[in-house]
């Protein structure tokens, strides 16, 4: 439409600057970049002055991610108007957008003499103080840190005003490089004497304390400790001044936890150095407690003291945690034999207590009777701490949700152990608490986690989309959603939560010359490298490449040869089997896999050797996934060109070069899945709530991955047959024609694999089997290649069989004997239409049962279910089975369309 108006516009003034990128603009839109920037070159070479046509190939440049044109614009502009306070403005910014430092500068000052407003001066006069933030930064990367320190505490020094205490920052920073232990420790000192709160700086106390220790370092006599001042160097300084910020605290208006969590800090490393000093200190267990007593109340209690439990020895951990719930003030009433708190703050210190009993392993060593006690009674004290939340806002937390997701973790440890009632309990009690919390983080990505391990999908889409993630979450999270989506038969919602990463990594570049802007606009110049360095790790990301790659390959798989040919689908992609674009030794893993909240002891919890692999088991799943898609993309390159036996031309026309690409993209393949396999003989169990593992276990064992390669393999061959010819060709016929029945073998093999019921009644419960669901994702996408892999056969043998014909009517025989490979490829496609017509039925067969299933008239069998948690049972159910259903019925549809396709398969 926009176009059409737009060449209304210029039929009545053809020289209509504005109405031409008016049309760029619309033809960019569509796709029609080429022709978009042609049209707007034509007019940036006419070097327009009006603000119309200046601001809409503003907007078109930006759009084509390239700002470089937007200066070259104004350069124009300028020269043509330069009293004009507008372009010299749009002009600062451009140069901003691309990073032109000095033109910057210049601008800047060319603008103050045309209009001498004091921001236009700040300007040119940031651009200055950005070379000093810029001298510091250069030296600091030439690892010139004696002459960076020269200059943060020279002159130039004072004018790193950018952000608090930043001029102090560098300097330890500079410290900290050039190992000046004695600058350290003064200039920490002094900054704790200033803020005894400031942890970072207690931190670096202790290491320069510990530095100058070993170091056997003393004071010089006659001089100044340092040129930062006093200096501590030995253990009893150290004690002295930590006793002295607690004396020194407690004459604060405001309670302050720094100074009691470094003592328990210092303790920690002296007791790790082996010193006996630390008796100095005090008992652990007694600064510990006097600590809850202090902070008990606070939510922060327990992350404050969960890097100290260590000092504790193993057998005073039931005595420890007995004497805290002694001083936290609990009444028992006539409704309930249990203790409760009165009011928030004996809450608070109640759950501290229970979050610290999970993390001492305490419930961990329970057997299953009581740690059903344990649940039944957490869920008591979560309902009755609901009453001290009634006014709280939709959008505030309730104070006793950690009651509920700690009875969820003891459910979720039964479940592993084998009970499975107890998965069902977990989802019951999450959507309960979701009920009276509907902004609660935990409970959603609890039940994403716990949905997904189901197989059911359909609720998880609600839910992320509920959390509302925002910028950098869709590459933090998103793997929560994109990990499931596709494998578990949602193709519509795959593809969706794919575009929702997708925007987010593509716009990640304009936005940052955004953001560089801003840091220009308000002085922060140190942040300009940070936001340089952030667009670059998500440039790397390895969810950004996987997202990129599983988005492809679904688009394939839903579009090409059924709404448009194989050969168009990759062309609108861009894709080329010969270019690789994942920067594999540059990906970086932004995945939070510790957004869940987490009480269970360091053996139980996820470790750093569990990241390591988790990221290296990603990476070969990427690997072979690219690598897939990439031998696809090269299946319409091998066009048929028929060319003479062993004619030299083939090779000037480009298609051998093509099939080497293919063949060495097949054995890259190989190699991928032989690393993949070795992986796996590890048996890596990551914890229940660490990273979700890849699809590559299910792909191998499945038999999918042992048909992809044949299938490629298959196209080496038939490409072979193309060059060769029919004629003396019968061994590679035979072979193809064994390619052909052992396809069919692993197709049928592969099918048996996802027979059975996705969900079962047992015992009154249900039992999920997300396996099956994933076998036929498997089935769909495996038959998807195989009809691309015959499409290429088919275009092939076909004008064979024409030629053959013709030579038929030629010689006016009534019989040409047809080659075998004919006959093959005929049986080959006749039996893929049956057995894709067999599963189809298999898959309204499984429809039919899900249907009847009655989910309502279970129940769990298990008398800790209270008459309100029933109703939320029934809910959960109902989601499962409802999810299923909707993953049977868009697998079903795709098969059909494959269907139809395999009966278009008639040479």
């Amino acid at each position: 439409m926009a176009i059409q108006q737009a060449d209304k516009l210029l039929k009545k003034h053809k020289d209509l600057h504005c109405a031409k990128v008016l049309k760029a603009i619309g033809l960019q839109r569509t796709g029609k970049q080429d022709e978009a920037y042609a049209l707007a070159q034509e007019v940036a070479a006419l070097e327009p002055t009006d603000d119309n046509s200046l601001q809409a190939l503003t907007i078109l440049y930006r759009e084509m991610h390239r700002p470089e044109l937007v200066t070259k614009l104004y350069e124009a502009a300028v020269k043509k108007v330069p009293n004009s306070e507008e372009y010299h403005s749009h002009l600062f910014m451009a140069y901003a957008r691309v990073g032109e430092y000095k033109k910057m500068q210049q601008a800047g000052m060319a603008l103050y003499k045309i209009v001498p407003k004091n921001p236009y001066y700040f300007w040119s006069v940031m651009s200055l103080i950005m070379q000093v933030e810029l001298y510091y930064m250069i030296l600091e990367r030439l690892e010139k840190y004696k002459e960076a320190l020269d200059v943060v505490r020279g002159k130039l020094g004072e004018k790193l005003t950018s952000e608090l205490q930043s001029r102090e920052n560098k300097c330890m920073a500079m410290y900290k490089k050039l190992c000046r232990w004695p600058e350290c420790n003064a200039l920490s000192r002094r900054l704790l004497l200033k803020n005894s709160d400031d942890w970072q700086f207690y931190i670096t106390y202790f290491d320069s304390v510990f530095q100058l220790i070993d170091e056997s370092w003393t004071p010089p006599p006659e001089e100044e400790h340092s040129l930062e001042g006093e200096v501590h160097y030995s253990i009893e300084q150290a004690v002295k001044f930590i006793e002295e910020r607690i004396t020194e605290e407690s004459k604060s208006s405001r309670p302050l936890r720094g100074p009691y969590l470094a003592k328990l800090e210092l303790i920690r490393r002296l007791r790790y150095r082996g010193c006996n000093d630390e008796y100095k200190l005090g008992d652990p267990e007694e600064l510990m407690f006097q600590y809850f007593k202090k902070f008990g109340d606070k939510p922060c209690c327990f992350t404050d003291l969960k890097v100290f439990v260590d000092l504790l020895p193993s057998s005073q951990y039931t005595k420890f945690i007995s004497q805290l719930l002694e001083v936290i003030p609990l009444s028992a009433t006539a409704e309930s034999e249990i203790a409760l708190p009165a009011d928030i703050k004996a809450l608070q210190q109640h759950l501290c207590v229970v979050q610290l009993s999970r993390l001492l392993g305490i419930y961990h060593a329970m057997d299953k009777k009581q740690k059903l006690a344990v649940v039944r009674e957490l869920m008591l004290r979560y309902r009755h701490g609901l009453e001290f939340g009634k006014s709280c806002l939709k959008t505030e937390l309730q104070f006793s949700d950690y009651y509920c997701l700690l009875a969820v973790h003891l459910l979720l440890d039964l479940w592993l152990e084998g009970e499975e009632t107890a998965v069902w309990q977990c989802l019951t009690l999450l959507e309960e608490g979701l009920s009276h919390s509907p902004s609660n983080a935990q409970f959603k990505l609890l039940l994403i986690r716990i949905y997904c391990r189901l197989g059911a999908f359909e609720p998880v889409a609600e839910l992320y989309s509920s959390l509302d993630a925002k910028h950098i979450q869709h590459d933090t999270i998103g793997y929560l959603l994109t990990r499931y989506a596709e494998a578990l038969g949602h193709y519509a919602a795959a593809s969706q939560s794919c575009n929702f990463a997708l925007r987010f990594f593509h716009s990640n570049q304009k936005d940052t010359s955004e953001y560089i802007i801003q840091a220009y606009k308000y002085g922060a110049f140190e942040k300009i490298p940070e936001f340089i360095a952030f667009r670059n790790r998500l440039n790397s990301s390895l969810h950004f490449a996987q997202v990129r790659t599983e988005r492809m390959l679904l688009d394939l798989l839903l579009e090409a040869n059924i709404s448009t040919s194989l050969e168009e689908s990759i062309k609108s992609m861009s894709l080329s089997p010969e270019e690789d674009d994942i920067p594999w030794k540059d990906l970086r893993d932004n995945r939070d896999l510790t957004v869940l909240f987490n009480w269970d002891p360091k053996d139980r919890d996820i470790s750093e050797e569990h990241r390591k692999l988790s990221l290296e088991e990603e990476t070969m799943w990427l690997r072979i996934r690219s690598l897939t898609l990439r031998l696809v993309s090269g299946l319409p390159t091998l066009s048929h060109t028929i060319q003479p036996k062993n004619s030299e031309k083939t090779a000037e026309n480009g298609v051998s070069s093509k099939i080497d690409t293919i063949r060495s993209l097949l054995q890259q393949l190989e190699a991928a899945v032989d690393s993949g396999k070795k992986f796996l003989e590890q048996k890596i169990q990551y914890p229940v709530l660490g990273p979700p593992p890849t699809r590559m276990a299910g792909f191998f064992s499945n038999g999918s991955c042992q048909c992809q390669t044949s299938l490629f393999y298959l196209v080496s061959d038939i490409y072979e047959l193309d060059t060769n010819g029919l004629e003396d060709s019968a061994e590679i016929q035979e072979r193809i024609g064994n390619s052909f029945k052992s396809l069919v073998e692993r197709l049928t093999d592969l099918f048996n694999k996802c027979k059975g019921d996705l969900i079962e009644v047992r015992d009154g419960t249900l039992k999920t089997h997300p396996n099956l669901l994933e076998n036929l994702v498997f089935f769909v996408e495996t038959i998807s290649i195989a009809l691309w892999v015959s499409s290429y056969c088919d275009s092939v043998l076909r004008p064979f069989k024409s030629n053959l014909q013709k030579k038929k009517k030629k010689k006016k025989e009534s019989s040409v004997a047809m080659p075998p490979v004919f006959t093959h490829f005929l049986d080959y496609v006749t039996e893929l239409q049956t057995l894709t017509s067999n599963v189809i039925d298999h898959i309204k067969g499984l429809e039919i049962i899900l249907t009847a299933l009655k989910v309502e008239e279970l129940s769990l069998k298990d008398t800790l279910l209270l008459q309100e948690e029933k109703k939320f049972t029934k809910t959960v159910q109902g989601k499962v089975q409802s999810s299923y259903h909707h993953s049977v019925q868009e697998i079903g549809e795709l098969l059909k369309k494959r269907l139809d396709t395999i009966k278009k398969l008639k040479i």
